[in-house]
């Protein structure tokens, strides 16, 4: 076995979480390569982060497109060295009803959202498995154990990467590799998605509060990447929707089917040529930030890591055996 390497991949790190992460990284002394879509705001970061004194690689890339994702990360062994630590955040979403939703719309976000990171997963694991080391951080969202109305497609793509990230854990635990994999579920987080995201609904889009700075998250994934840890909830807002989900699904349905639309539209018209970076980049100068700063949250995001969420499902299990042995007193008591 090798010692890993200090050198990281981000995907989506032309802004945004991802532009956060390889920030972080940098900051850490980690010589990073950005994969993102628009060149010139990726190269603007890649300058950006130069600063921290760490080798930046700039490399426009679509992770929807498997050959591209393979190029780069070839690109980067051959620049920088050894992948280290590959990190998916790319993301693509549409905010509509199924009703309004166009399968092409579906396909794509689907395509960038999930395929991207199985892209990317598939392209850093066949360099790790050579050397046997590496970490794999998987980013995916409370969205991926609770869907709600309005993101379907995202929610959908969300669950598959879960799911395709079970499955691998057990592949490499299976071949005995020493290769690490984290999934990081993230809160609603303060980016530019909600400036360029698709959009058919007519009205702005928001993120449901409380919303988190992308900082936060970034500090989160580092800290998955550099201990091993398997999984992480991000915040309090991500472990009560997916407790809740595994408690009352029923009465969590009927809740979003009117606080899942409030909370994610404004009452603000949305634009007709309001941008929209499915299909293609936005241009601009976004960094990591989108327009919510002054609600946005920087710290007090606790960190819930598999140890933790054993003892919420071992506290919960516990509580619905107590809630059905009382149940069951009730029955026997009306019986009697």
């Amino acid at each position: 076995m090798q010692t890993q390497t200090r050198i990281v991949v981000v995907t989506g790190a032309g802004a945004g979480v991802g532009r956060a992460v390889a920030e972080e990284f940098a900051r850490a002394g980690y010589d990073v390569a950005m994969l993102s879509r628009e060149p010139g705001r990726l190269a603007r970061a890649a300058a950006q982060l130069s600063g921290y004194g760490v080798r930046v690689l700039a490399i426009p890339t679509d992770v929807a497109d498997a050959q591209a994702v393979e190029a780069a990360a070839a690109r980067v062994e051959s620049e920088l060295g050894a992948i280290g630590v590959w990190v998916n955040v790319a993301m693509a979403t549409v905010f509509a009803p199924v009703s309004a939703l166009d399968a092409r719309d579906v396909e794509r976000a689907t395509q960038v959202t999930y395929l991207g990171q199985v892209y990317g997963t598939m392209a850093a694991l066949r360099r790790m498995r050579a050397r046997n080391c590496g970490t794999i951080v998987n980013v995916g969202s409370a969205l991926a154990s609770r869907a709600v109305p309005l993101q379907s497609a995202y929610c959908g793509a969300k669950f598959a990467v879960r799911g395709f990230t079970d499955a691998l854990r057990s592949e490499i635990l299976h071949d005995g590799l020493d290769i690490h994999l984290s999934l990081i579920d993230l809160p609603a987080m303060n980016t530019p998605q909600f400036q360029w995201a698709a959009n058919r609904t007519g009205k702005r889009a928001r993120p449901i509060a409380p919303v988190f700075q992308p900082e936060v998250a970034a500090r989160a994934i580092r800290f998955a990447a550099e201990h091993r840890r398997r999984t992480l909830w991000l915040g309090w807002p991500t472990a009560r929707a997916i407790v809740a989900d595994l408690l009352a699904p029923g009465l969590v349905d009927r809740y979003l089917a009117k606080a899942g639309y409030r909370g994610q539209l404004s009452d603000e018209p949305r634009a007709d040529d309001a941008p929209d970076n499915l299909y293609a980049p936005v241009p601009g100068d976004f960094g990591a930030h989108g327009r919510f700063d002054d609600e946005a949250r920087t710290t007090g995001a606790p960190l819930f890591t598999e140890r933790h969420v054993q003892a919420l499902k071992g506290g919960m299990a516990l509580a619905l055996i107590g809630a059905a042995l009382m149940y069951a007193r009730l029955v026997r008591r009306l019986g009697s």
